[in-house]
């Protein structure tokens, strides 16, 4: 096996990994944008979600309670958005970004809380991470393995993918979802509950979020830090934006930004000296390239972000 086969492997099976926590983070903002609620708080949703997942990872033992949790606790701080912006009518800028800042704040005074002041968690034992699957298909060190022996956490992300275009594409639910988006107040004459569909969405988005800041912390690395999330809630904002609001082109952007961050991690495993910092600034740098150069004047559902309030 020639070594730029096993190094362009290497590369697909690391953006497969990065990618996996912007998808499911992307696809909530999808979701909740398309019932009208902008979330720009997707940051701090994903960094409780980070925590949760790993302090129950570490002491109940079990990924998958873990990995609900996270997600319990993702949509517990996106029903503050929902509350805020839905019912009481708050900007929804500035409501996600209180939530940016809060969610960092508290994640590290539950960091403090469980783990005796430390600013961290404990390290998840190997065996209570999330499964890897595929191992056992391909032979060691082959390129079927580098690549698809991946943790589970990456195949559910791309199902995800197609169970929310599903849903919000081909069933009454997601026809509801999106005319709430685009049209509250006609789709209010319809008979349709605004508030709740509303409500589905920002919470929705909070669980996925959640998920996507638990497949940091039990998968890709076996802790929580401070620094874990680092921008990449607001990787997925704009991921959601580059893909038109769209979860299958969503999709595609996420796999862009995570090829990325595997570009990065491949460059600092090779004997080419690049600075660090170039390094760790290269995501955001083809994130902002990538928007500038191929958004345009993107446009997303027409209500997304305007009060509603019901006319009756």
């Amino acid at each position: 096996m020639s070594s730029f086969l096993t190094n362009f492997a290497g590369v697909i099976g690391i953006t497969l990994l990065y990618a996996a926590p912007l998808i499911y983070t992307a696809m909530g903002g999808v979701v909740s944008e398309n019932t009208g609620v902008v979330n720009i708080g997707l940051e701090g949703m994903m960094t409780i979600g980070a925590v949760v997942g790993a302090i129950v990872g570490f002491y109940v033992g079990n990924p998958w309670i873990a990995f609900l949790c996270a997600g319990l606790g993702g949509m517990a701080i996106a029903l503050l958005h929902g509350v805020a912006t839905i019912h009481f009518g708050a900007d929804h800028v500035v409501s996600g970004t209180a939530l940016n800042l809060l969610g960092p704040g508290l994640a590290i005074f539950l960091a403090r809380l469980f783990f005796d002041g430390a600013a961290m968690t404990e390290p998840i034992p190997f065996k209570n991470k999330m499964p890897r699957v595929l191992g056992n298909v391909f032979p060691d060190g082959s390129i079927g393995d580098i690549i698809f022996n991946q943790y589970i956490t990456v195949y559910i992300a791309f199902a995800l993918v197609a169970i929310i275009y599903f849903i919000l594409y081909k069933t009454k639910l997601g026809l509801r979802m999106r005319s709430v988006g685009e049209h509250p107040h006609a789709a209010e004459t319809l008979g349709i509950d605004v508030y709740k569909l509303k409500y589905i969405g920002v919470l929705t988005s909070g669980f996925l979020a959640g998920l996507g800041g638990a497949s940091l912390s039990l998968a890709v690395v076996a802790n929580f830090r401070e620094t874990l999330i680092s921008g990449q809630g607001f990787i997925a904002l704009a991921a959601v934006i580059f893909g038109g609001w769209k979860p299958q082109t969503t999709l595609l952007a996420c796999l862009l930004f995570g090829a990325a961050e595997g570009l990065v991690i491949f460059m600092g495993s090779t004997s080419i000296k690049v600075s660090p910092d170039l390094l760790n600034m290269l995501p955001y740098v083809i994130t902002m390239i990538s928007m500038v150069l191929f958004v345009g004047e993107a446009r997303g559902p027409s209500a997304n972000g305007f009060p509603y309030k019901r006319t009756k």
